[in-house]
C-alpha cells in the first residue's frame, strides 16, 4: 500500500466546496491586496491565539524577517537560535544584517533550552529566537526569564506550531514579544502558495510591522522606514479563514495517529518515539522519530522503495551549512543537533491517515529498522 508522507487531496475534500466559494467572493470584489477578508483574518487568528494583534504577510520567513525588523534587530545584533531547524530561521537573521549564533537542540526534544541561551550570551545578544520545531514548543517560562533579565527581545518562530500549548496557552500568549507562523501548504494551516503572519501582545510592534509590510510607508509613498513588500493577499485570507475553522479538528486527528503509532512503535529495538515535554500539547505538525542503531540511510531507502512517504527533516544543521562557514562551525561542535541529523525519520501524520495506512509504516519500520 502506498502512504503519502502529505495528502493535501484528502484535505481538499473536506474543505475544498467552502474555500471555493470563499474566493468567489473575492473575485466578486476584485480586492485582491489587504482589504476585509485580510483584516478578518487577522483578527480570527488574534483571537484563536489568544494575541491583542496580527498581522499577515507574504511568508513565514518574511514574518520572521518583519518581526526582527520591527524589534530593531540589525547590524551588529546577535541572535541565539538553533542549529537544527529549517533554513528560513536563520536566513531571516542574515536578512536583518545581524549575526547568527548558533544554539544546540535538546535531545529529546530537538528545541531550544534556556541553560543553551545562558551560555551563549554575549554583550552584542539583541534577540533569541526559540523555534517550536515539530508542534512543540520550547521551556518558554525559562527562556523568558532569562530574556527578560538580561533585556533580550523574543521572536518565536512557531512556523511548525500554529495552535500547539504551552501550560495551556496557544503559542501568541507563551511569552515572546512576537510570535511567527508560516501558512506553507504542509503546514497544519497551509494557504495554496506562501503566507505568513506575526502576532504580539504590542501595540506599537503592531503598528510597525503593518508600516514595514507595505514598503515602510504611511501614509502612502511617505516614507520614515525601510520596509519590504510582504502583504498576505486576500485570496490566500480566504482559503486559510476557512481552513481555521477546521483547525482544531484536525489537530485532534494527528495527536490521534501519533498516540497510536506510540503504542505501536515503543517497542522496536533501534527506533526512538517522539517525546513531548511536560506543559506541552504538541499539534504534531510531523511525528518524527529516531533510528538509533545507524540504519537511518537504510530504513529511507526502504520506506521509498515501499513507496512510503518520509523525509529527513533536516539532515544538515546550520552551523554546518556551507554559506555559513565564514562563522567557523565545526563538526564536533554541537552535538545534540549533529546526531540529531544524523538519526531523525518524519514519517505520515497527517489527520486523514488511515488505520490500514498507519499500520502499513509501522510494518514497514519494524522490519527495516531491525536490518
Amino acid at each position: 500500500m502506498a502512504v503519502p508522507l502529505l495528502d493535501l487531496h484528502a484535505q481538499w475534500a473536506q474543505v475544498g466546496d467552502e474555500i471555493k466559494a470563499a474566493l468567489e467572493e473575492v473575485y466578486a470584489t476584485q480586492r485582491f491586496i489587504m482589504g476585509p477578508v485580510v483584516d478578518k483574518f487577522e483578527h480570527e487568528v488574534a483571537e484563536y491565539c489568544g494575541a491583542d494583534h496580527a498581522v499577515g504577510c507574504a511568508s513565514g520567513s518574511d514574518a520572521l524577517a518583519l518581526a526582527l525588523l520591527a524589534l530593531d534587530v540589525g547590524p551588529g545584533d546577535e541572535v541565539i537560535l538553533p542549529a537544527f531547524t529549517f533554513f528560513a530561521s536563520v536566513g531571516a537573521v542574515t536578512r536583518v544584517g545581524a549575526t547568527p549564533v548558533f544554539a544546540d537542540n535538546d535531545p529529546v526534544t530537538f528545541n531550544l533550552t534556556a541553560g543553551e541561551v545562558e551560555r551563549l550570551i554575549t554583550d552584542r545578544t539583541k534577540a533569541v529566537m526559540p523555534v517550536h520545531l515539530f508542534g512543540q514548543v520550547c521551556e518558554m517560562d525559562a527562556i523568558g526569564a532569562l530574556c527578560r533579565e538580561r533585556g533580550m527581545r523574543i521572536v518565536e518562530d512557531a512556523a511548525q506550531s500554529i495552535g500547539a500549548k504551552y501550560q495551556g496557552n496557544r503559542v501568541g500568549r507563551t511569552g515572546g514579544d512576537i510570535a511567527t507562523f508560516s501558512f506553507f501548504p504542509s503546514k497544519n494551516l497551509g494557504c495554496m502558495g506562501d503566507g505568513g503572519m506575526c502576532v504580539t501582545n504590542d501595540a506599537e510592534l503592531d503598528k510597525k510591522m503593518r508600516i514595514l509590510r507595505n514598503h515602510g510607508a504611511q501614509p502612502k509613498y511617505y516614507h520614515k522606514l525601510i520596509g519590504m513588500n510582504s502583504r498576505l493577499d486576500a485570496l490566500q485570507a480566504a482559503g486559510l479563514s476557512v481552513k481555521l475553522r477546521h483547525l482544531e479538528g484536525w489537530h485532534a486527528g494527528r495527536r490521534a495517529n501519533a498516540a497510536d503509532y506510540d503504542a505501536k512503535l515503543a517497542d522496536i529495538a533501534g527506533l526512538a518515539i517522539p517525546q513531548i515535554a511536560p506543559d506541552n500539547w504538541s499539534i504534531y505538525n510531523q511525528y518524527t522519530i529516531r533510528v538509533t542503531n545507524g540504519r537511518r540511510d537504510a530504513v529511507v531507502q526502504g520506506m521509498k522503495d515501499r513507496n512510503i512517504g518520509c523525509e529527513i527533516y533536516y539532515p544538515v544543521p546550520l552551523h554546518l551549512q556551507e554559506c555559513y562557514a565564514h562563522l567557523g562551525g565545526q563538526p564536533g561542535d554541537l552535538p545534540a543537533a549533529e546526531q540529531a541529523a544524523a538519526e531523525v525519520l518524519s514519517i505520515p501524520i497527517y489527520p486523514e491517515l488511515t488505520e490500514a495506512q498507519r499500520d502499513e509504516v509501522v510494518a514497514a519500520l519494524r522490519e527495516l529498522v531491525a536490518g
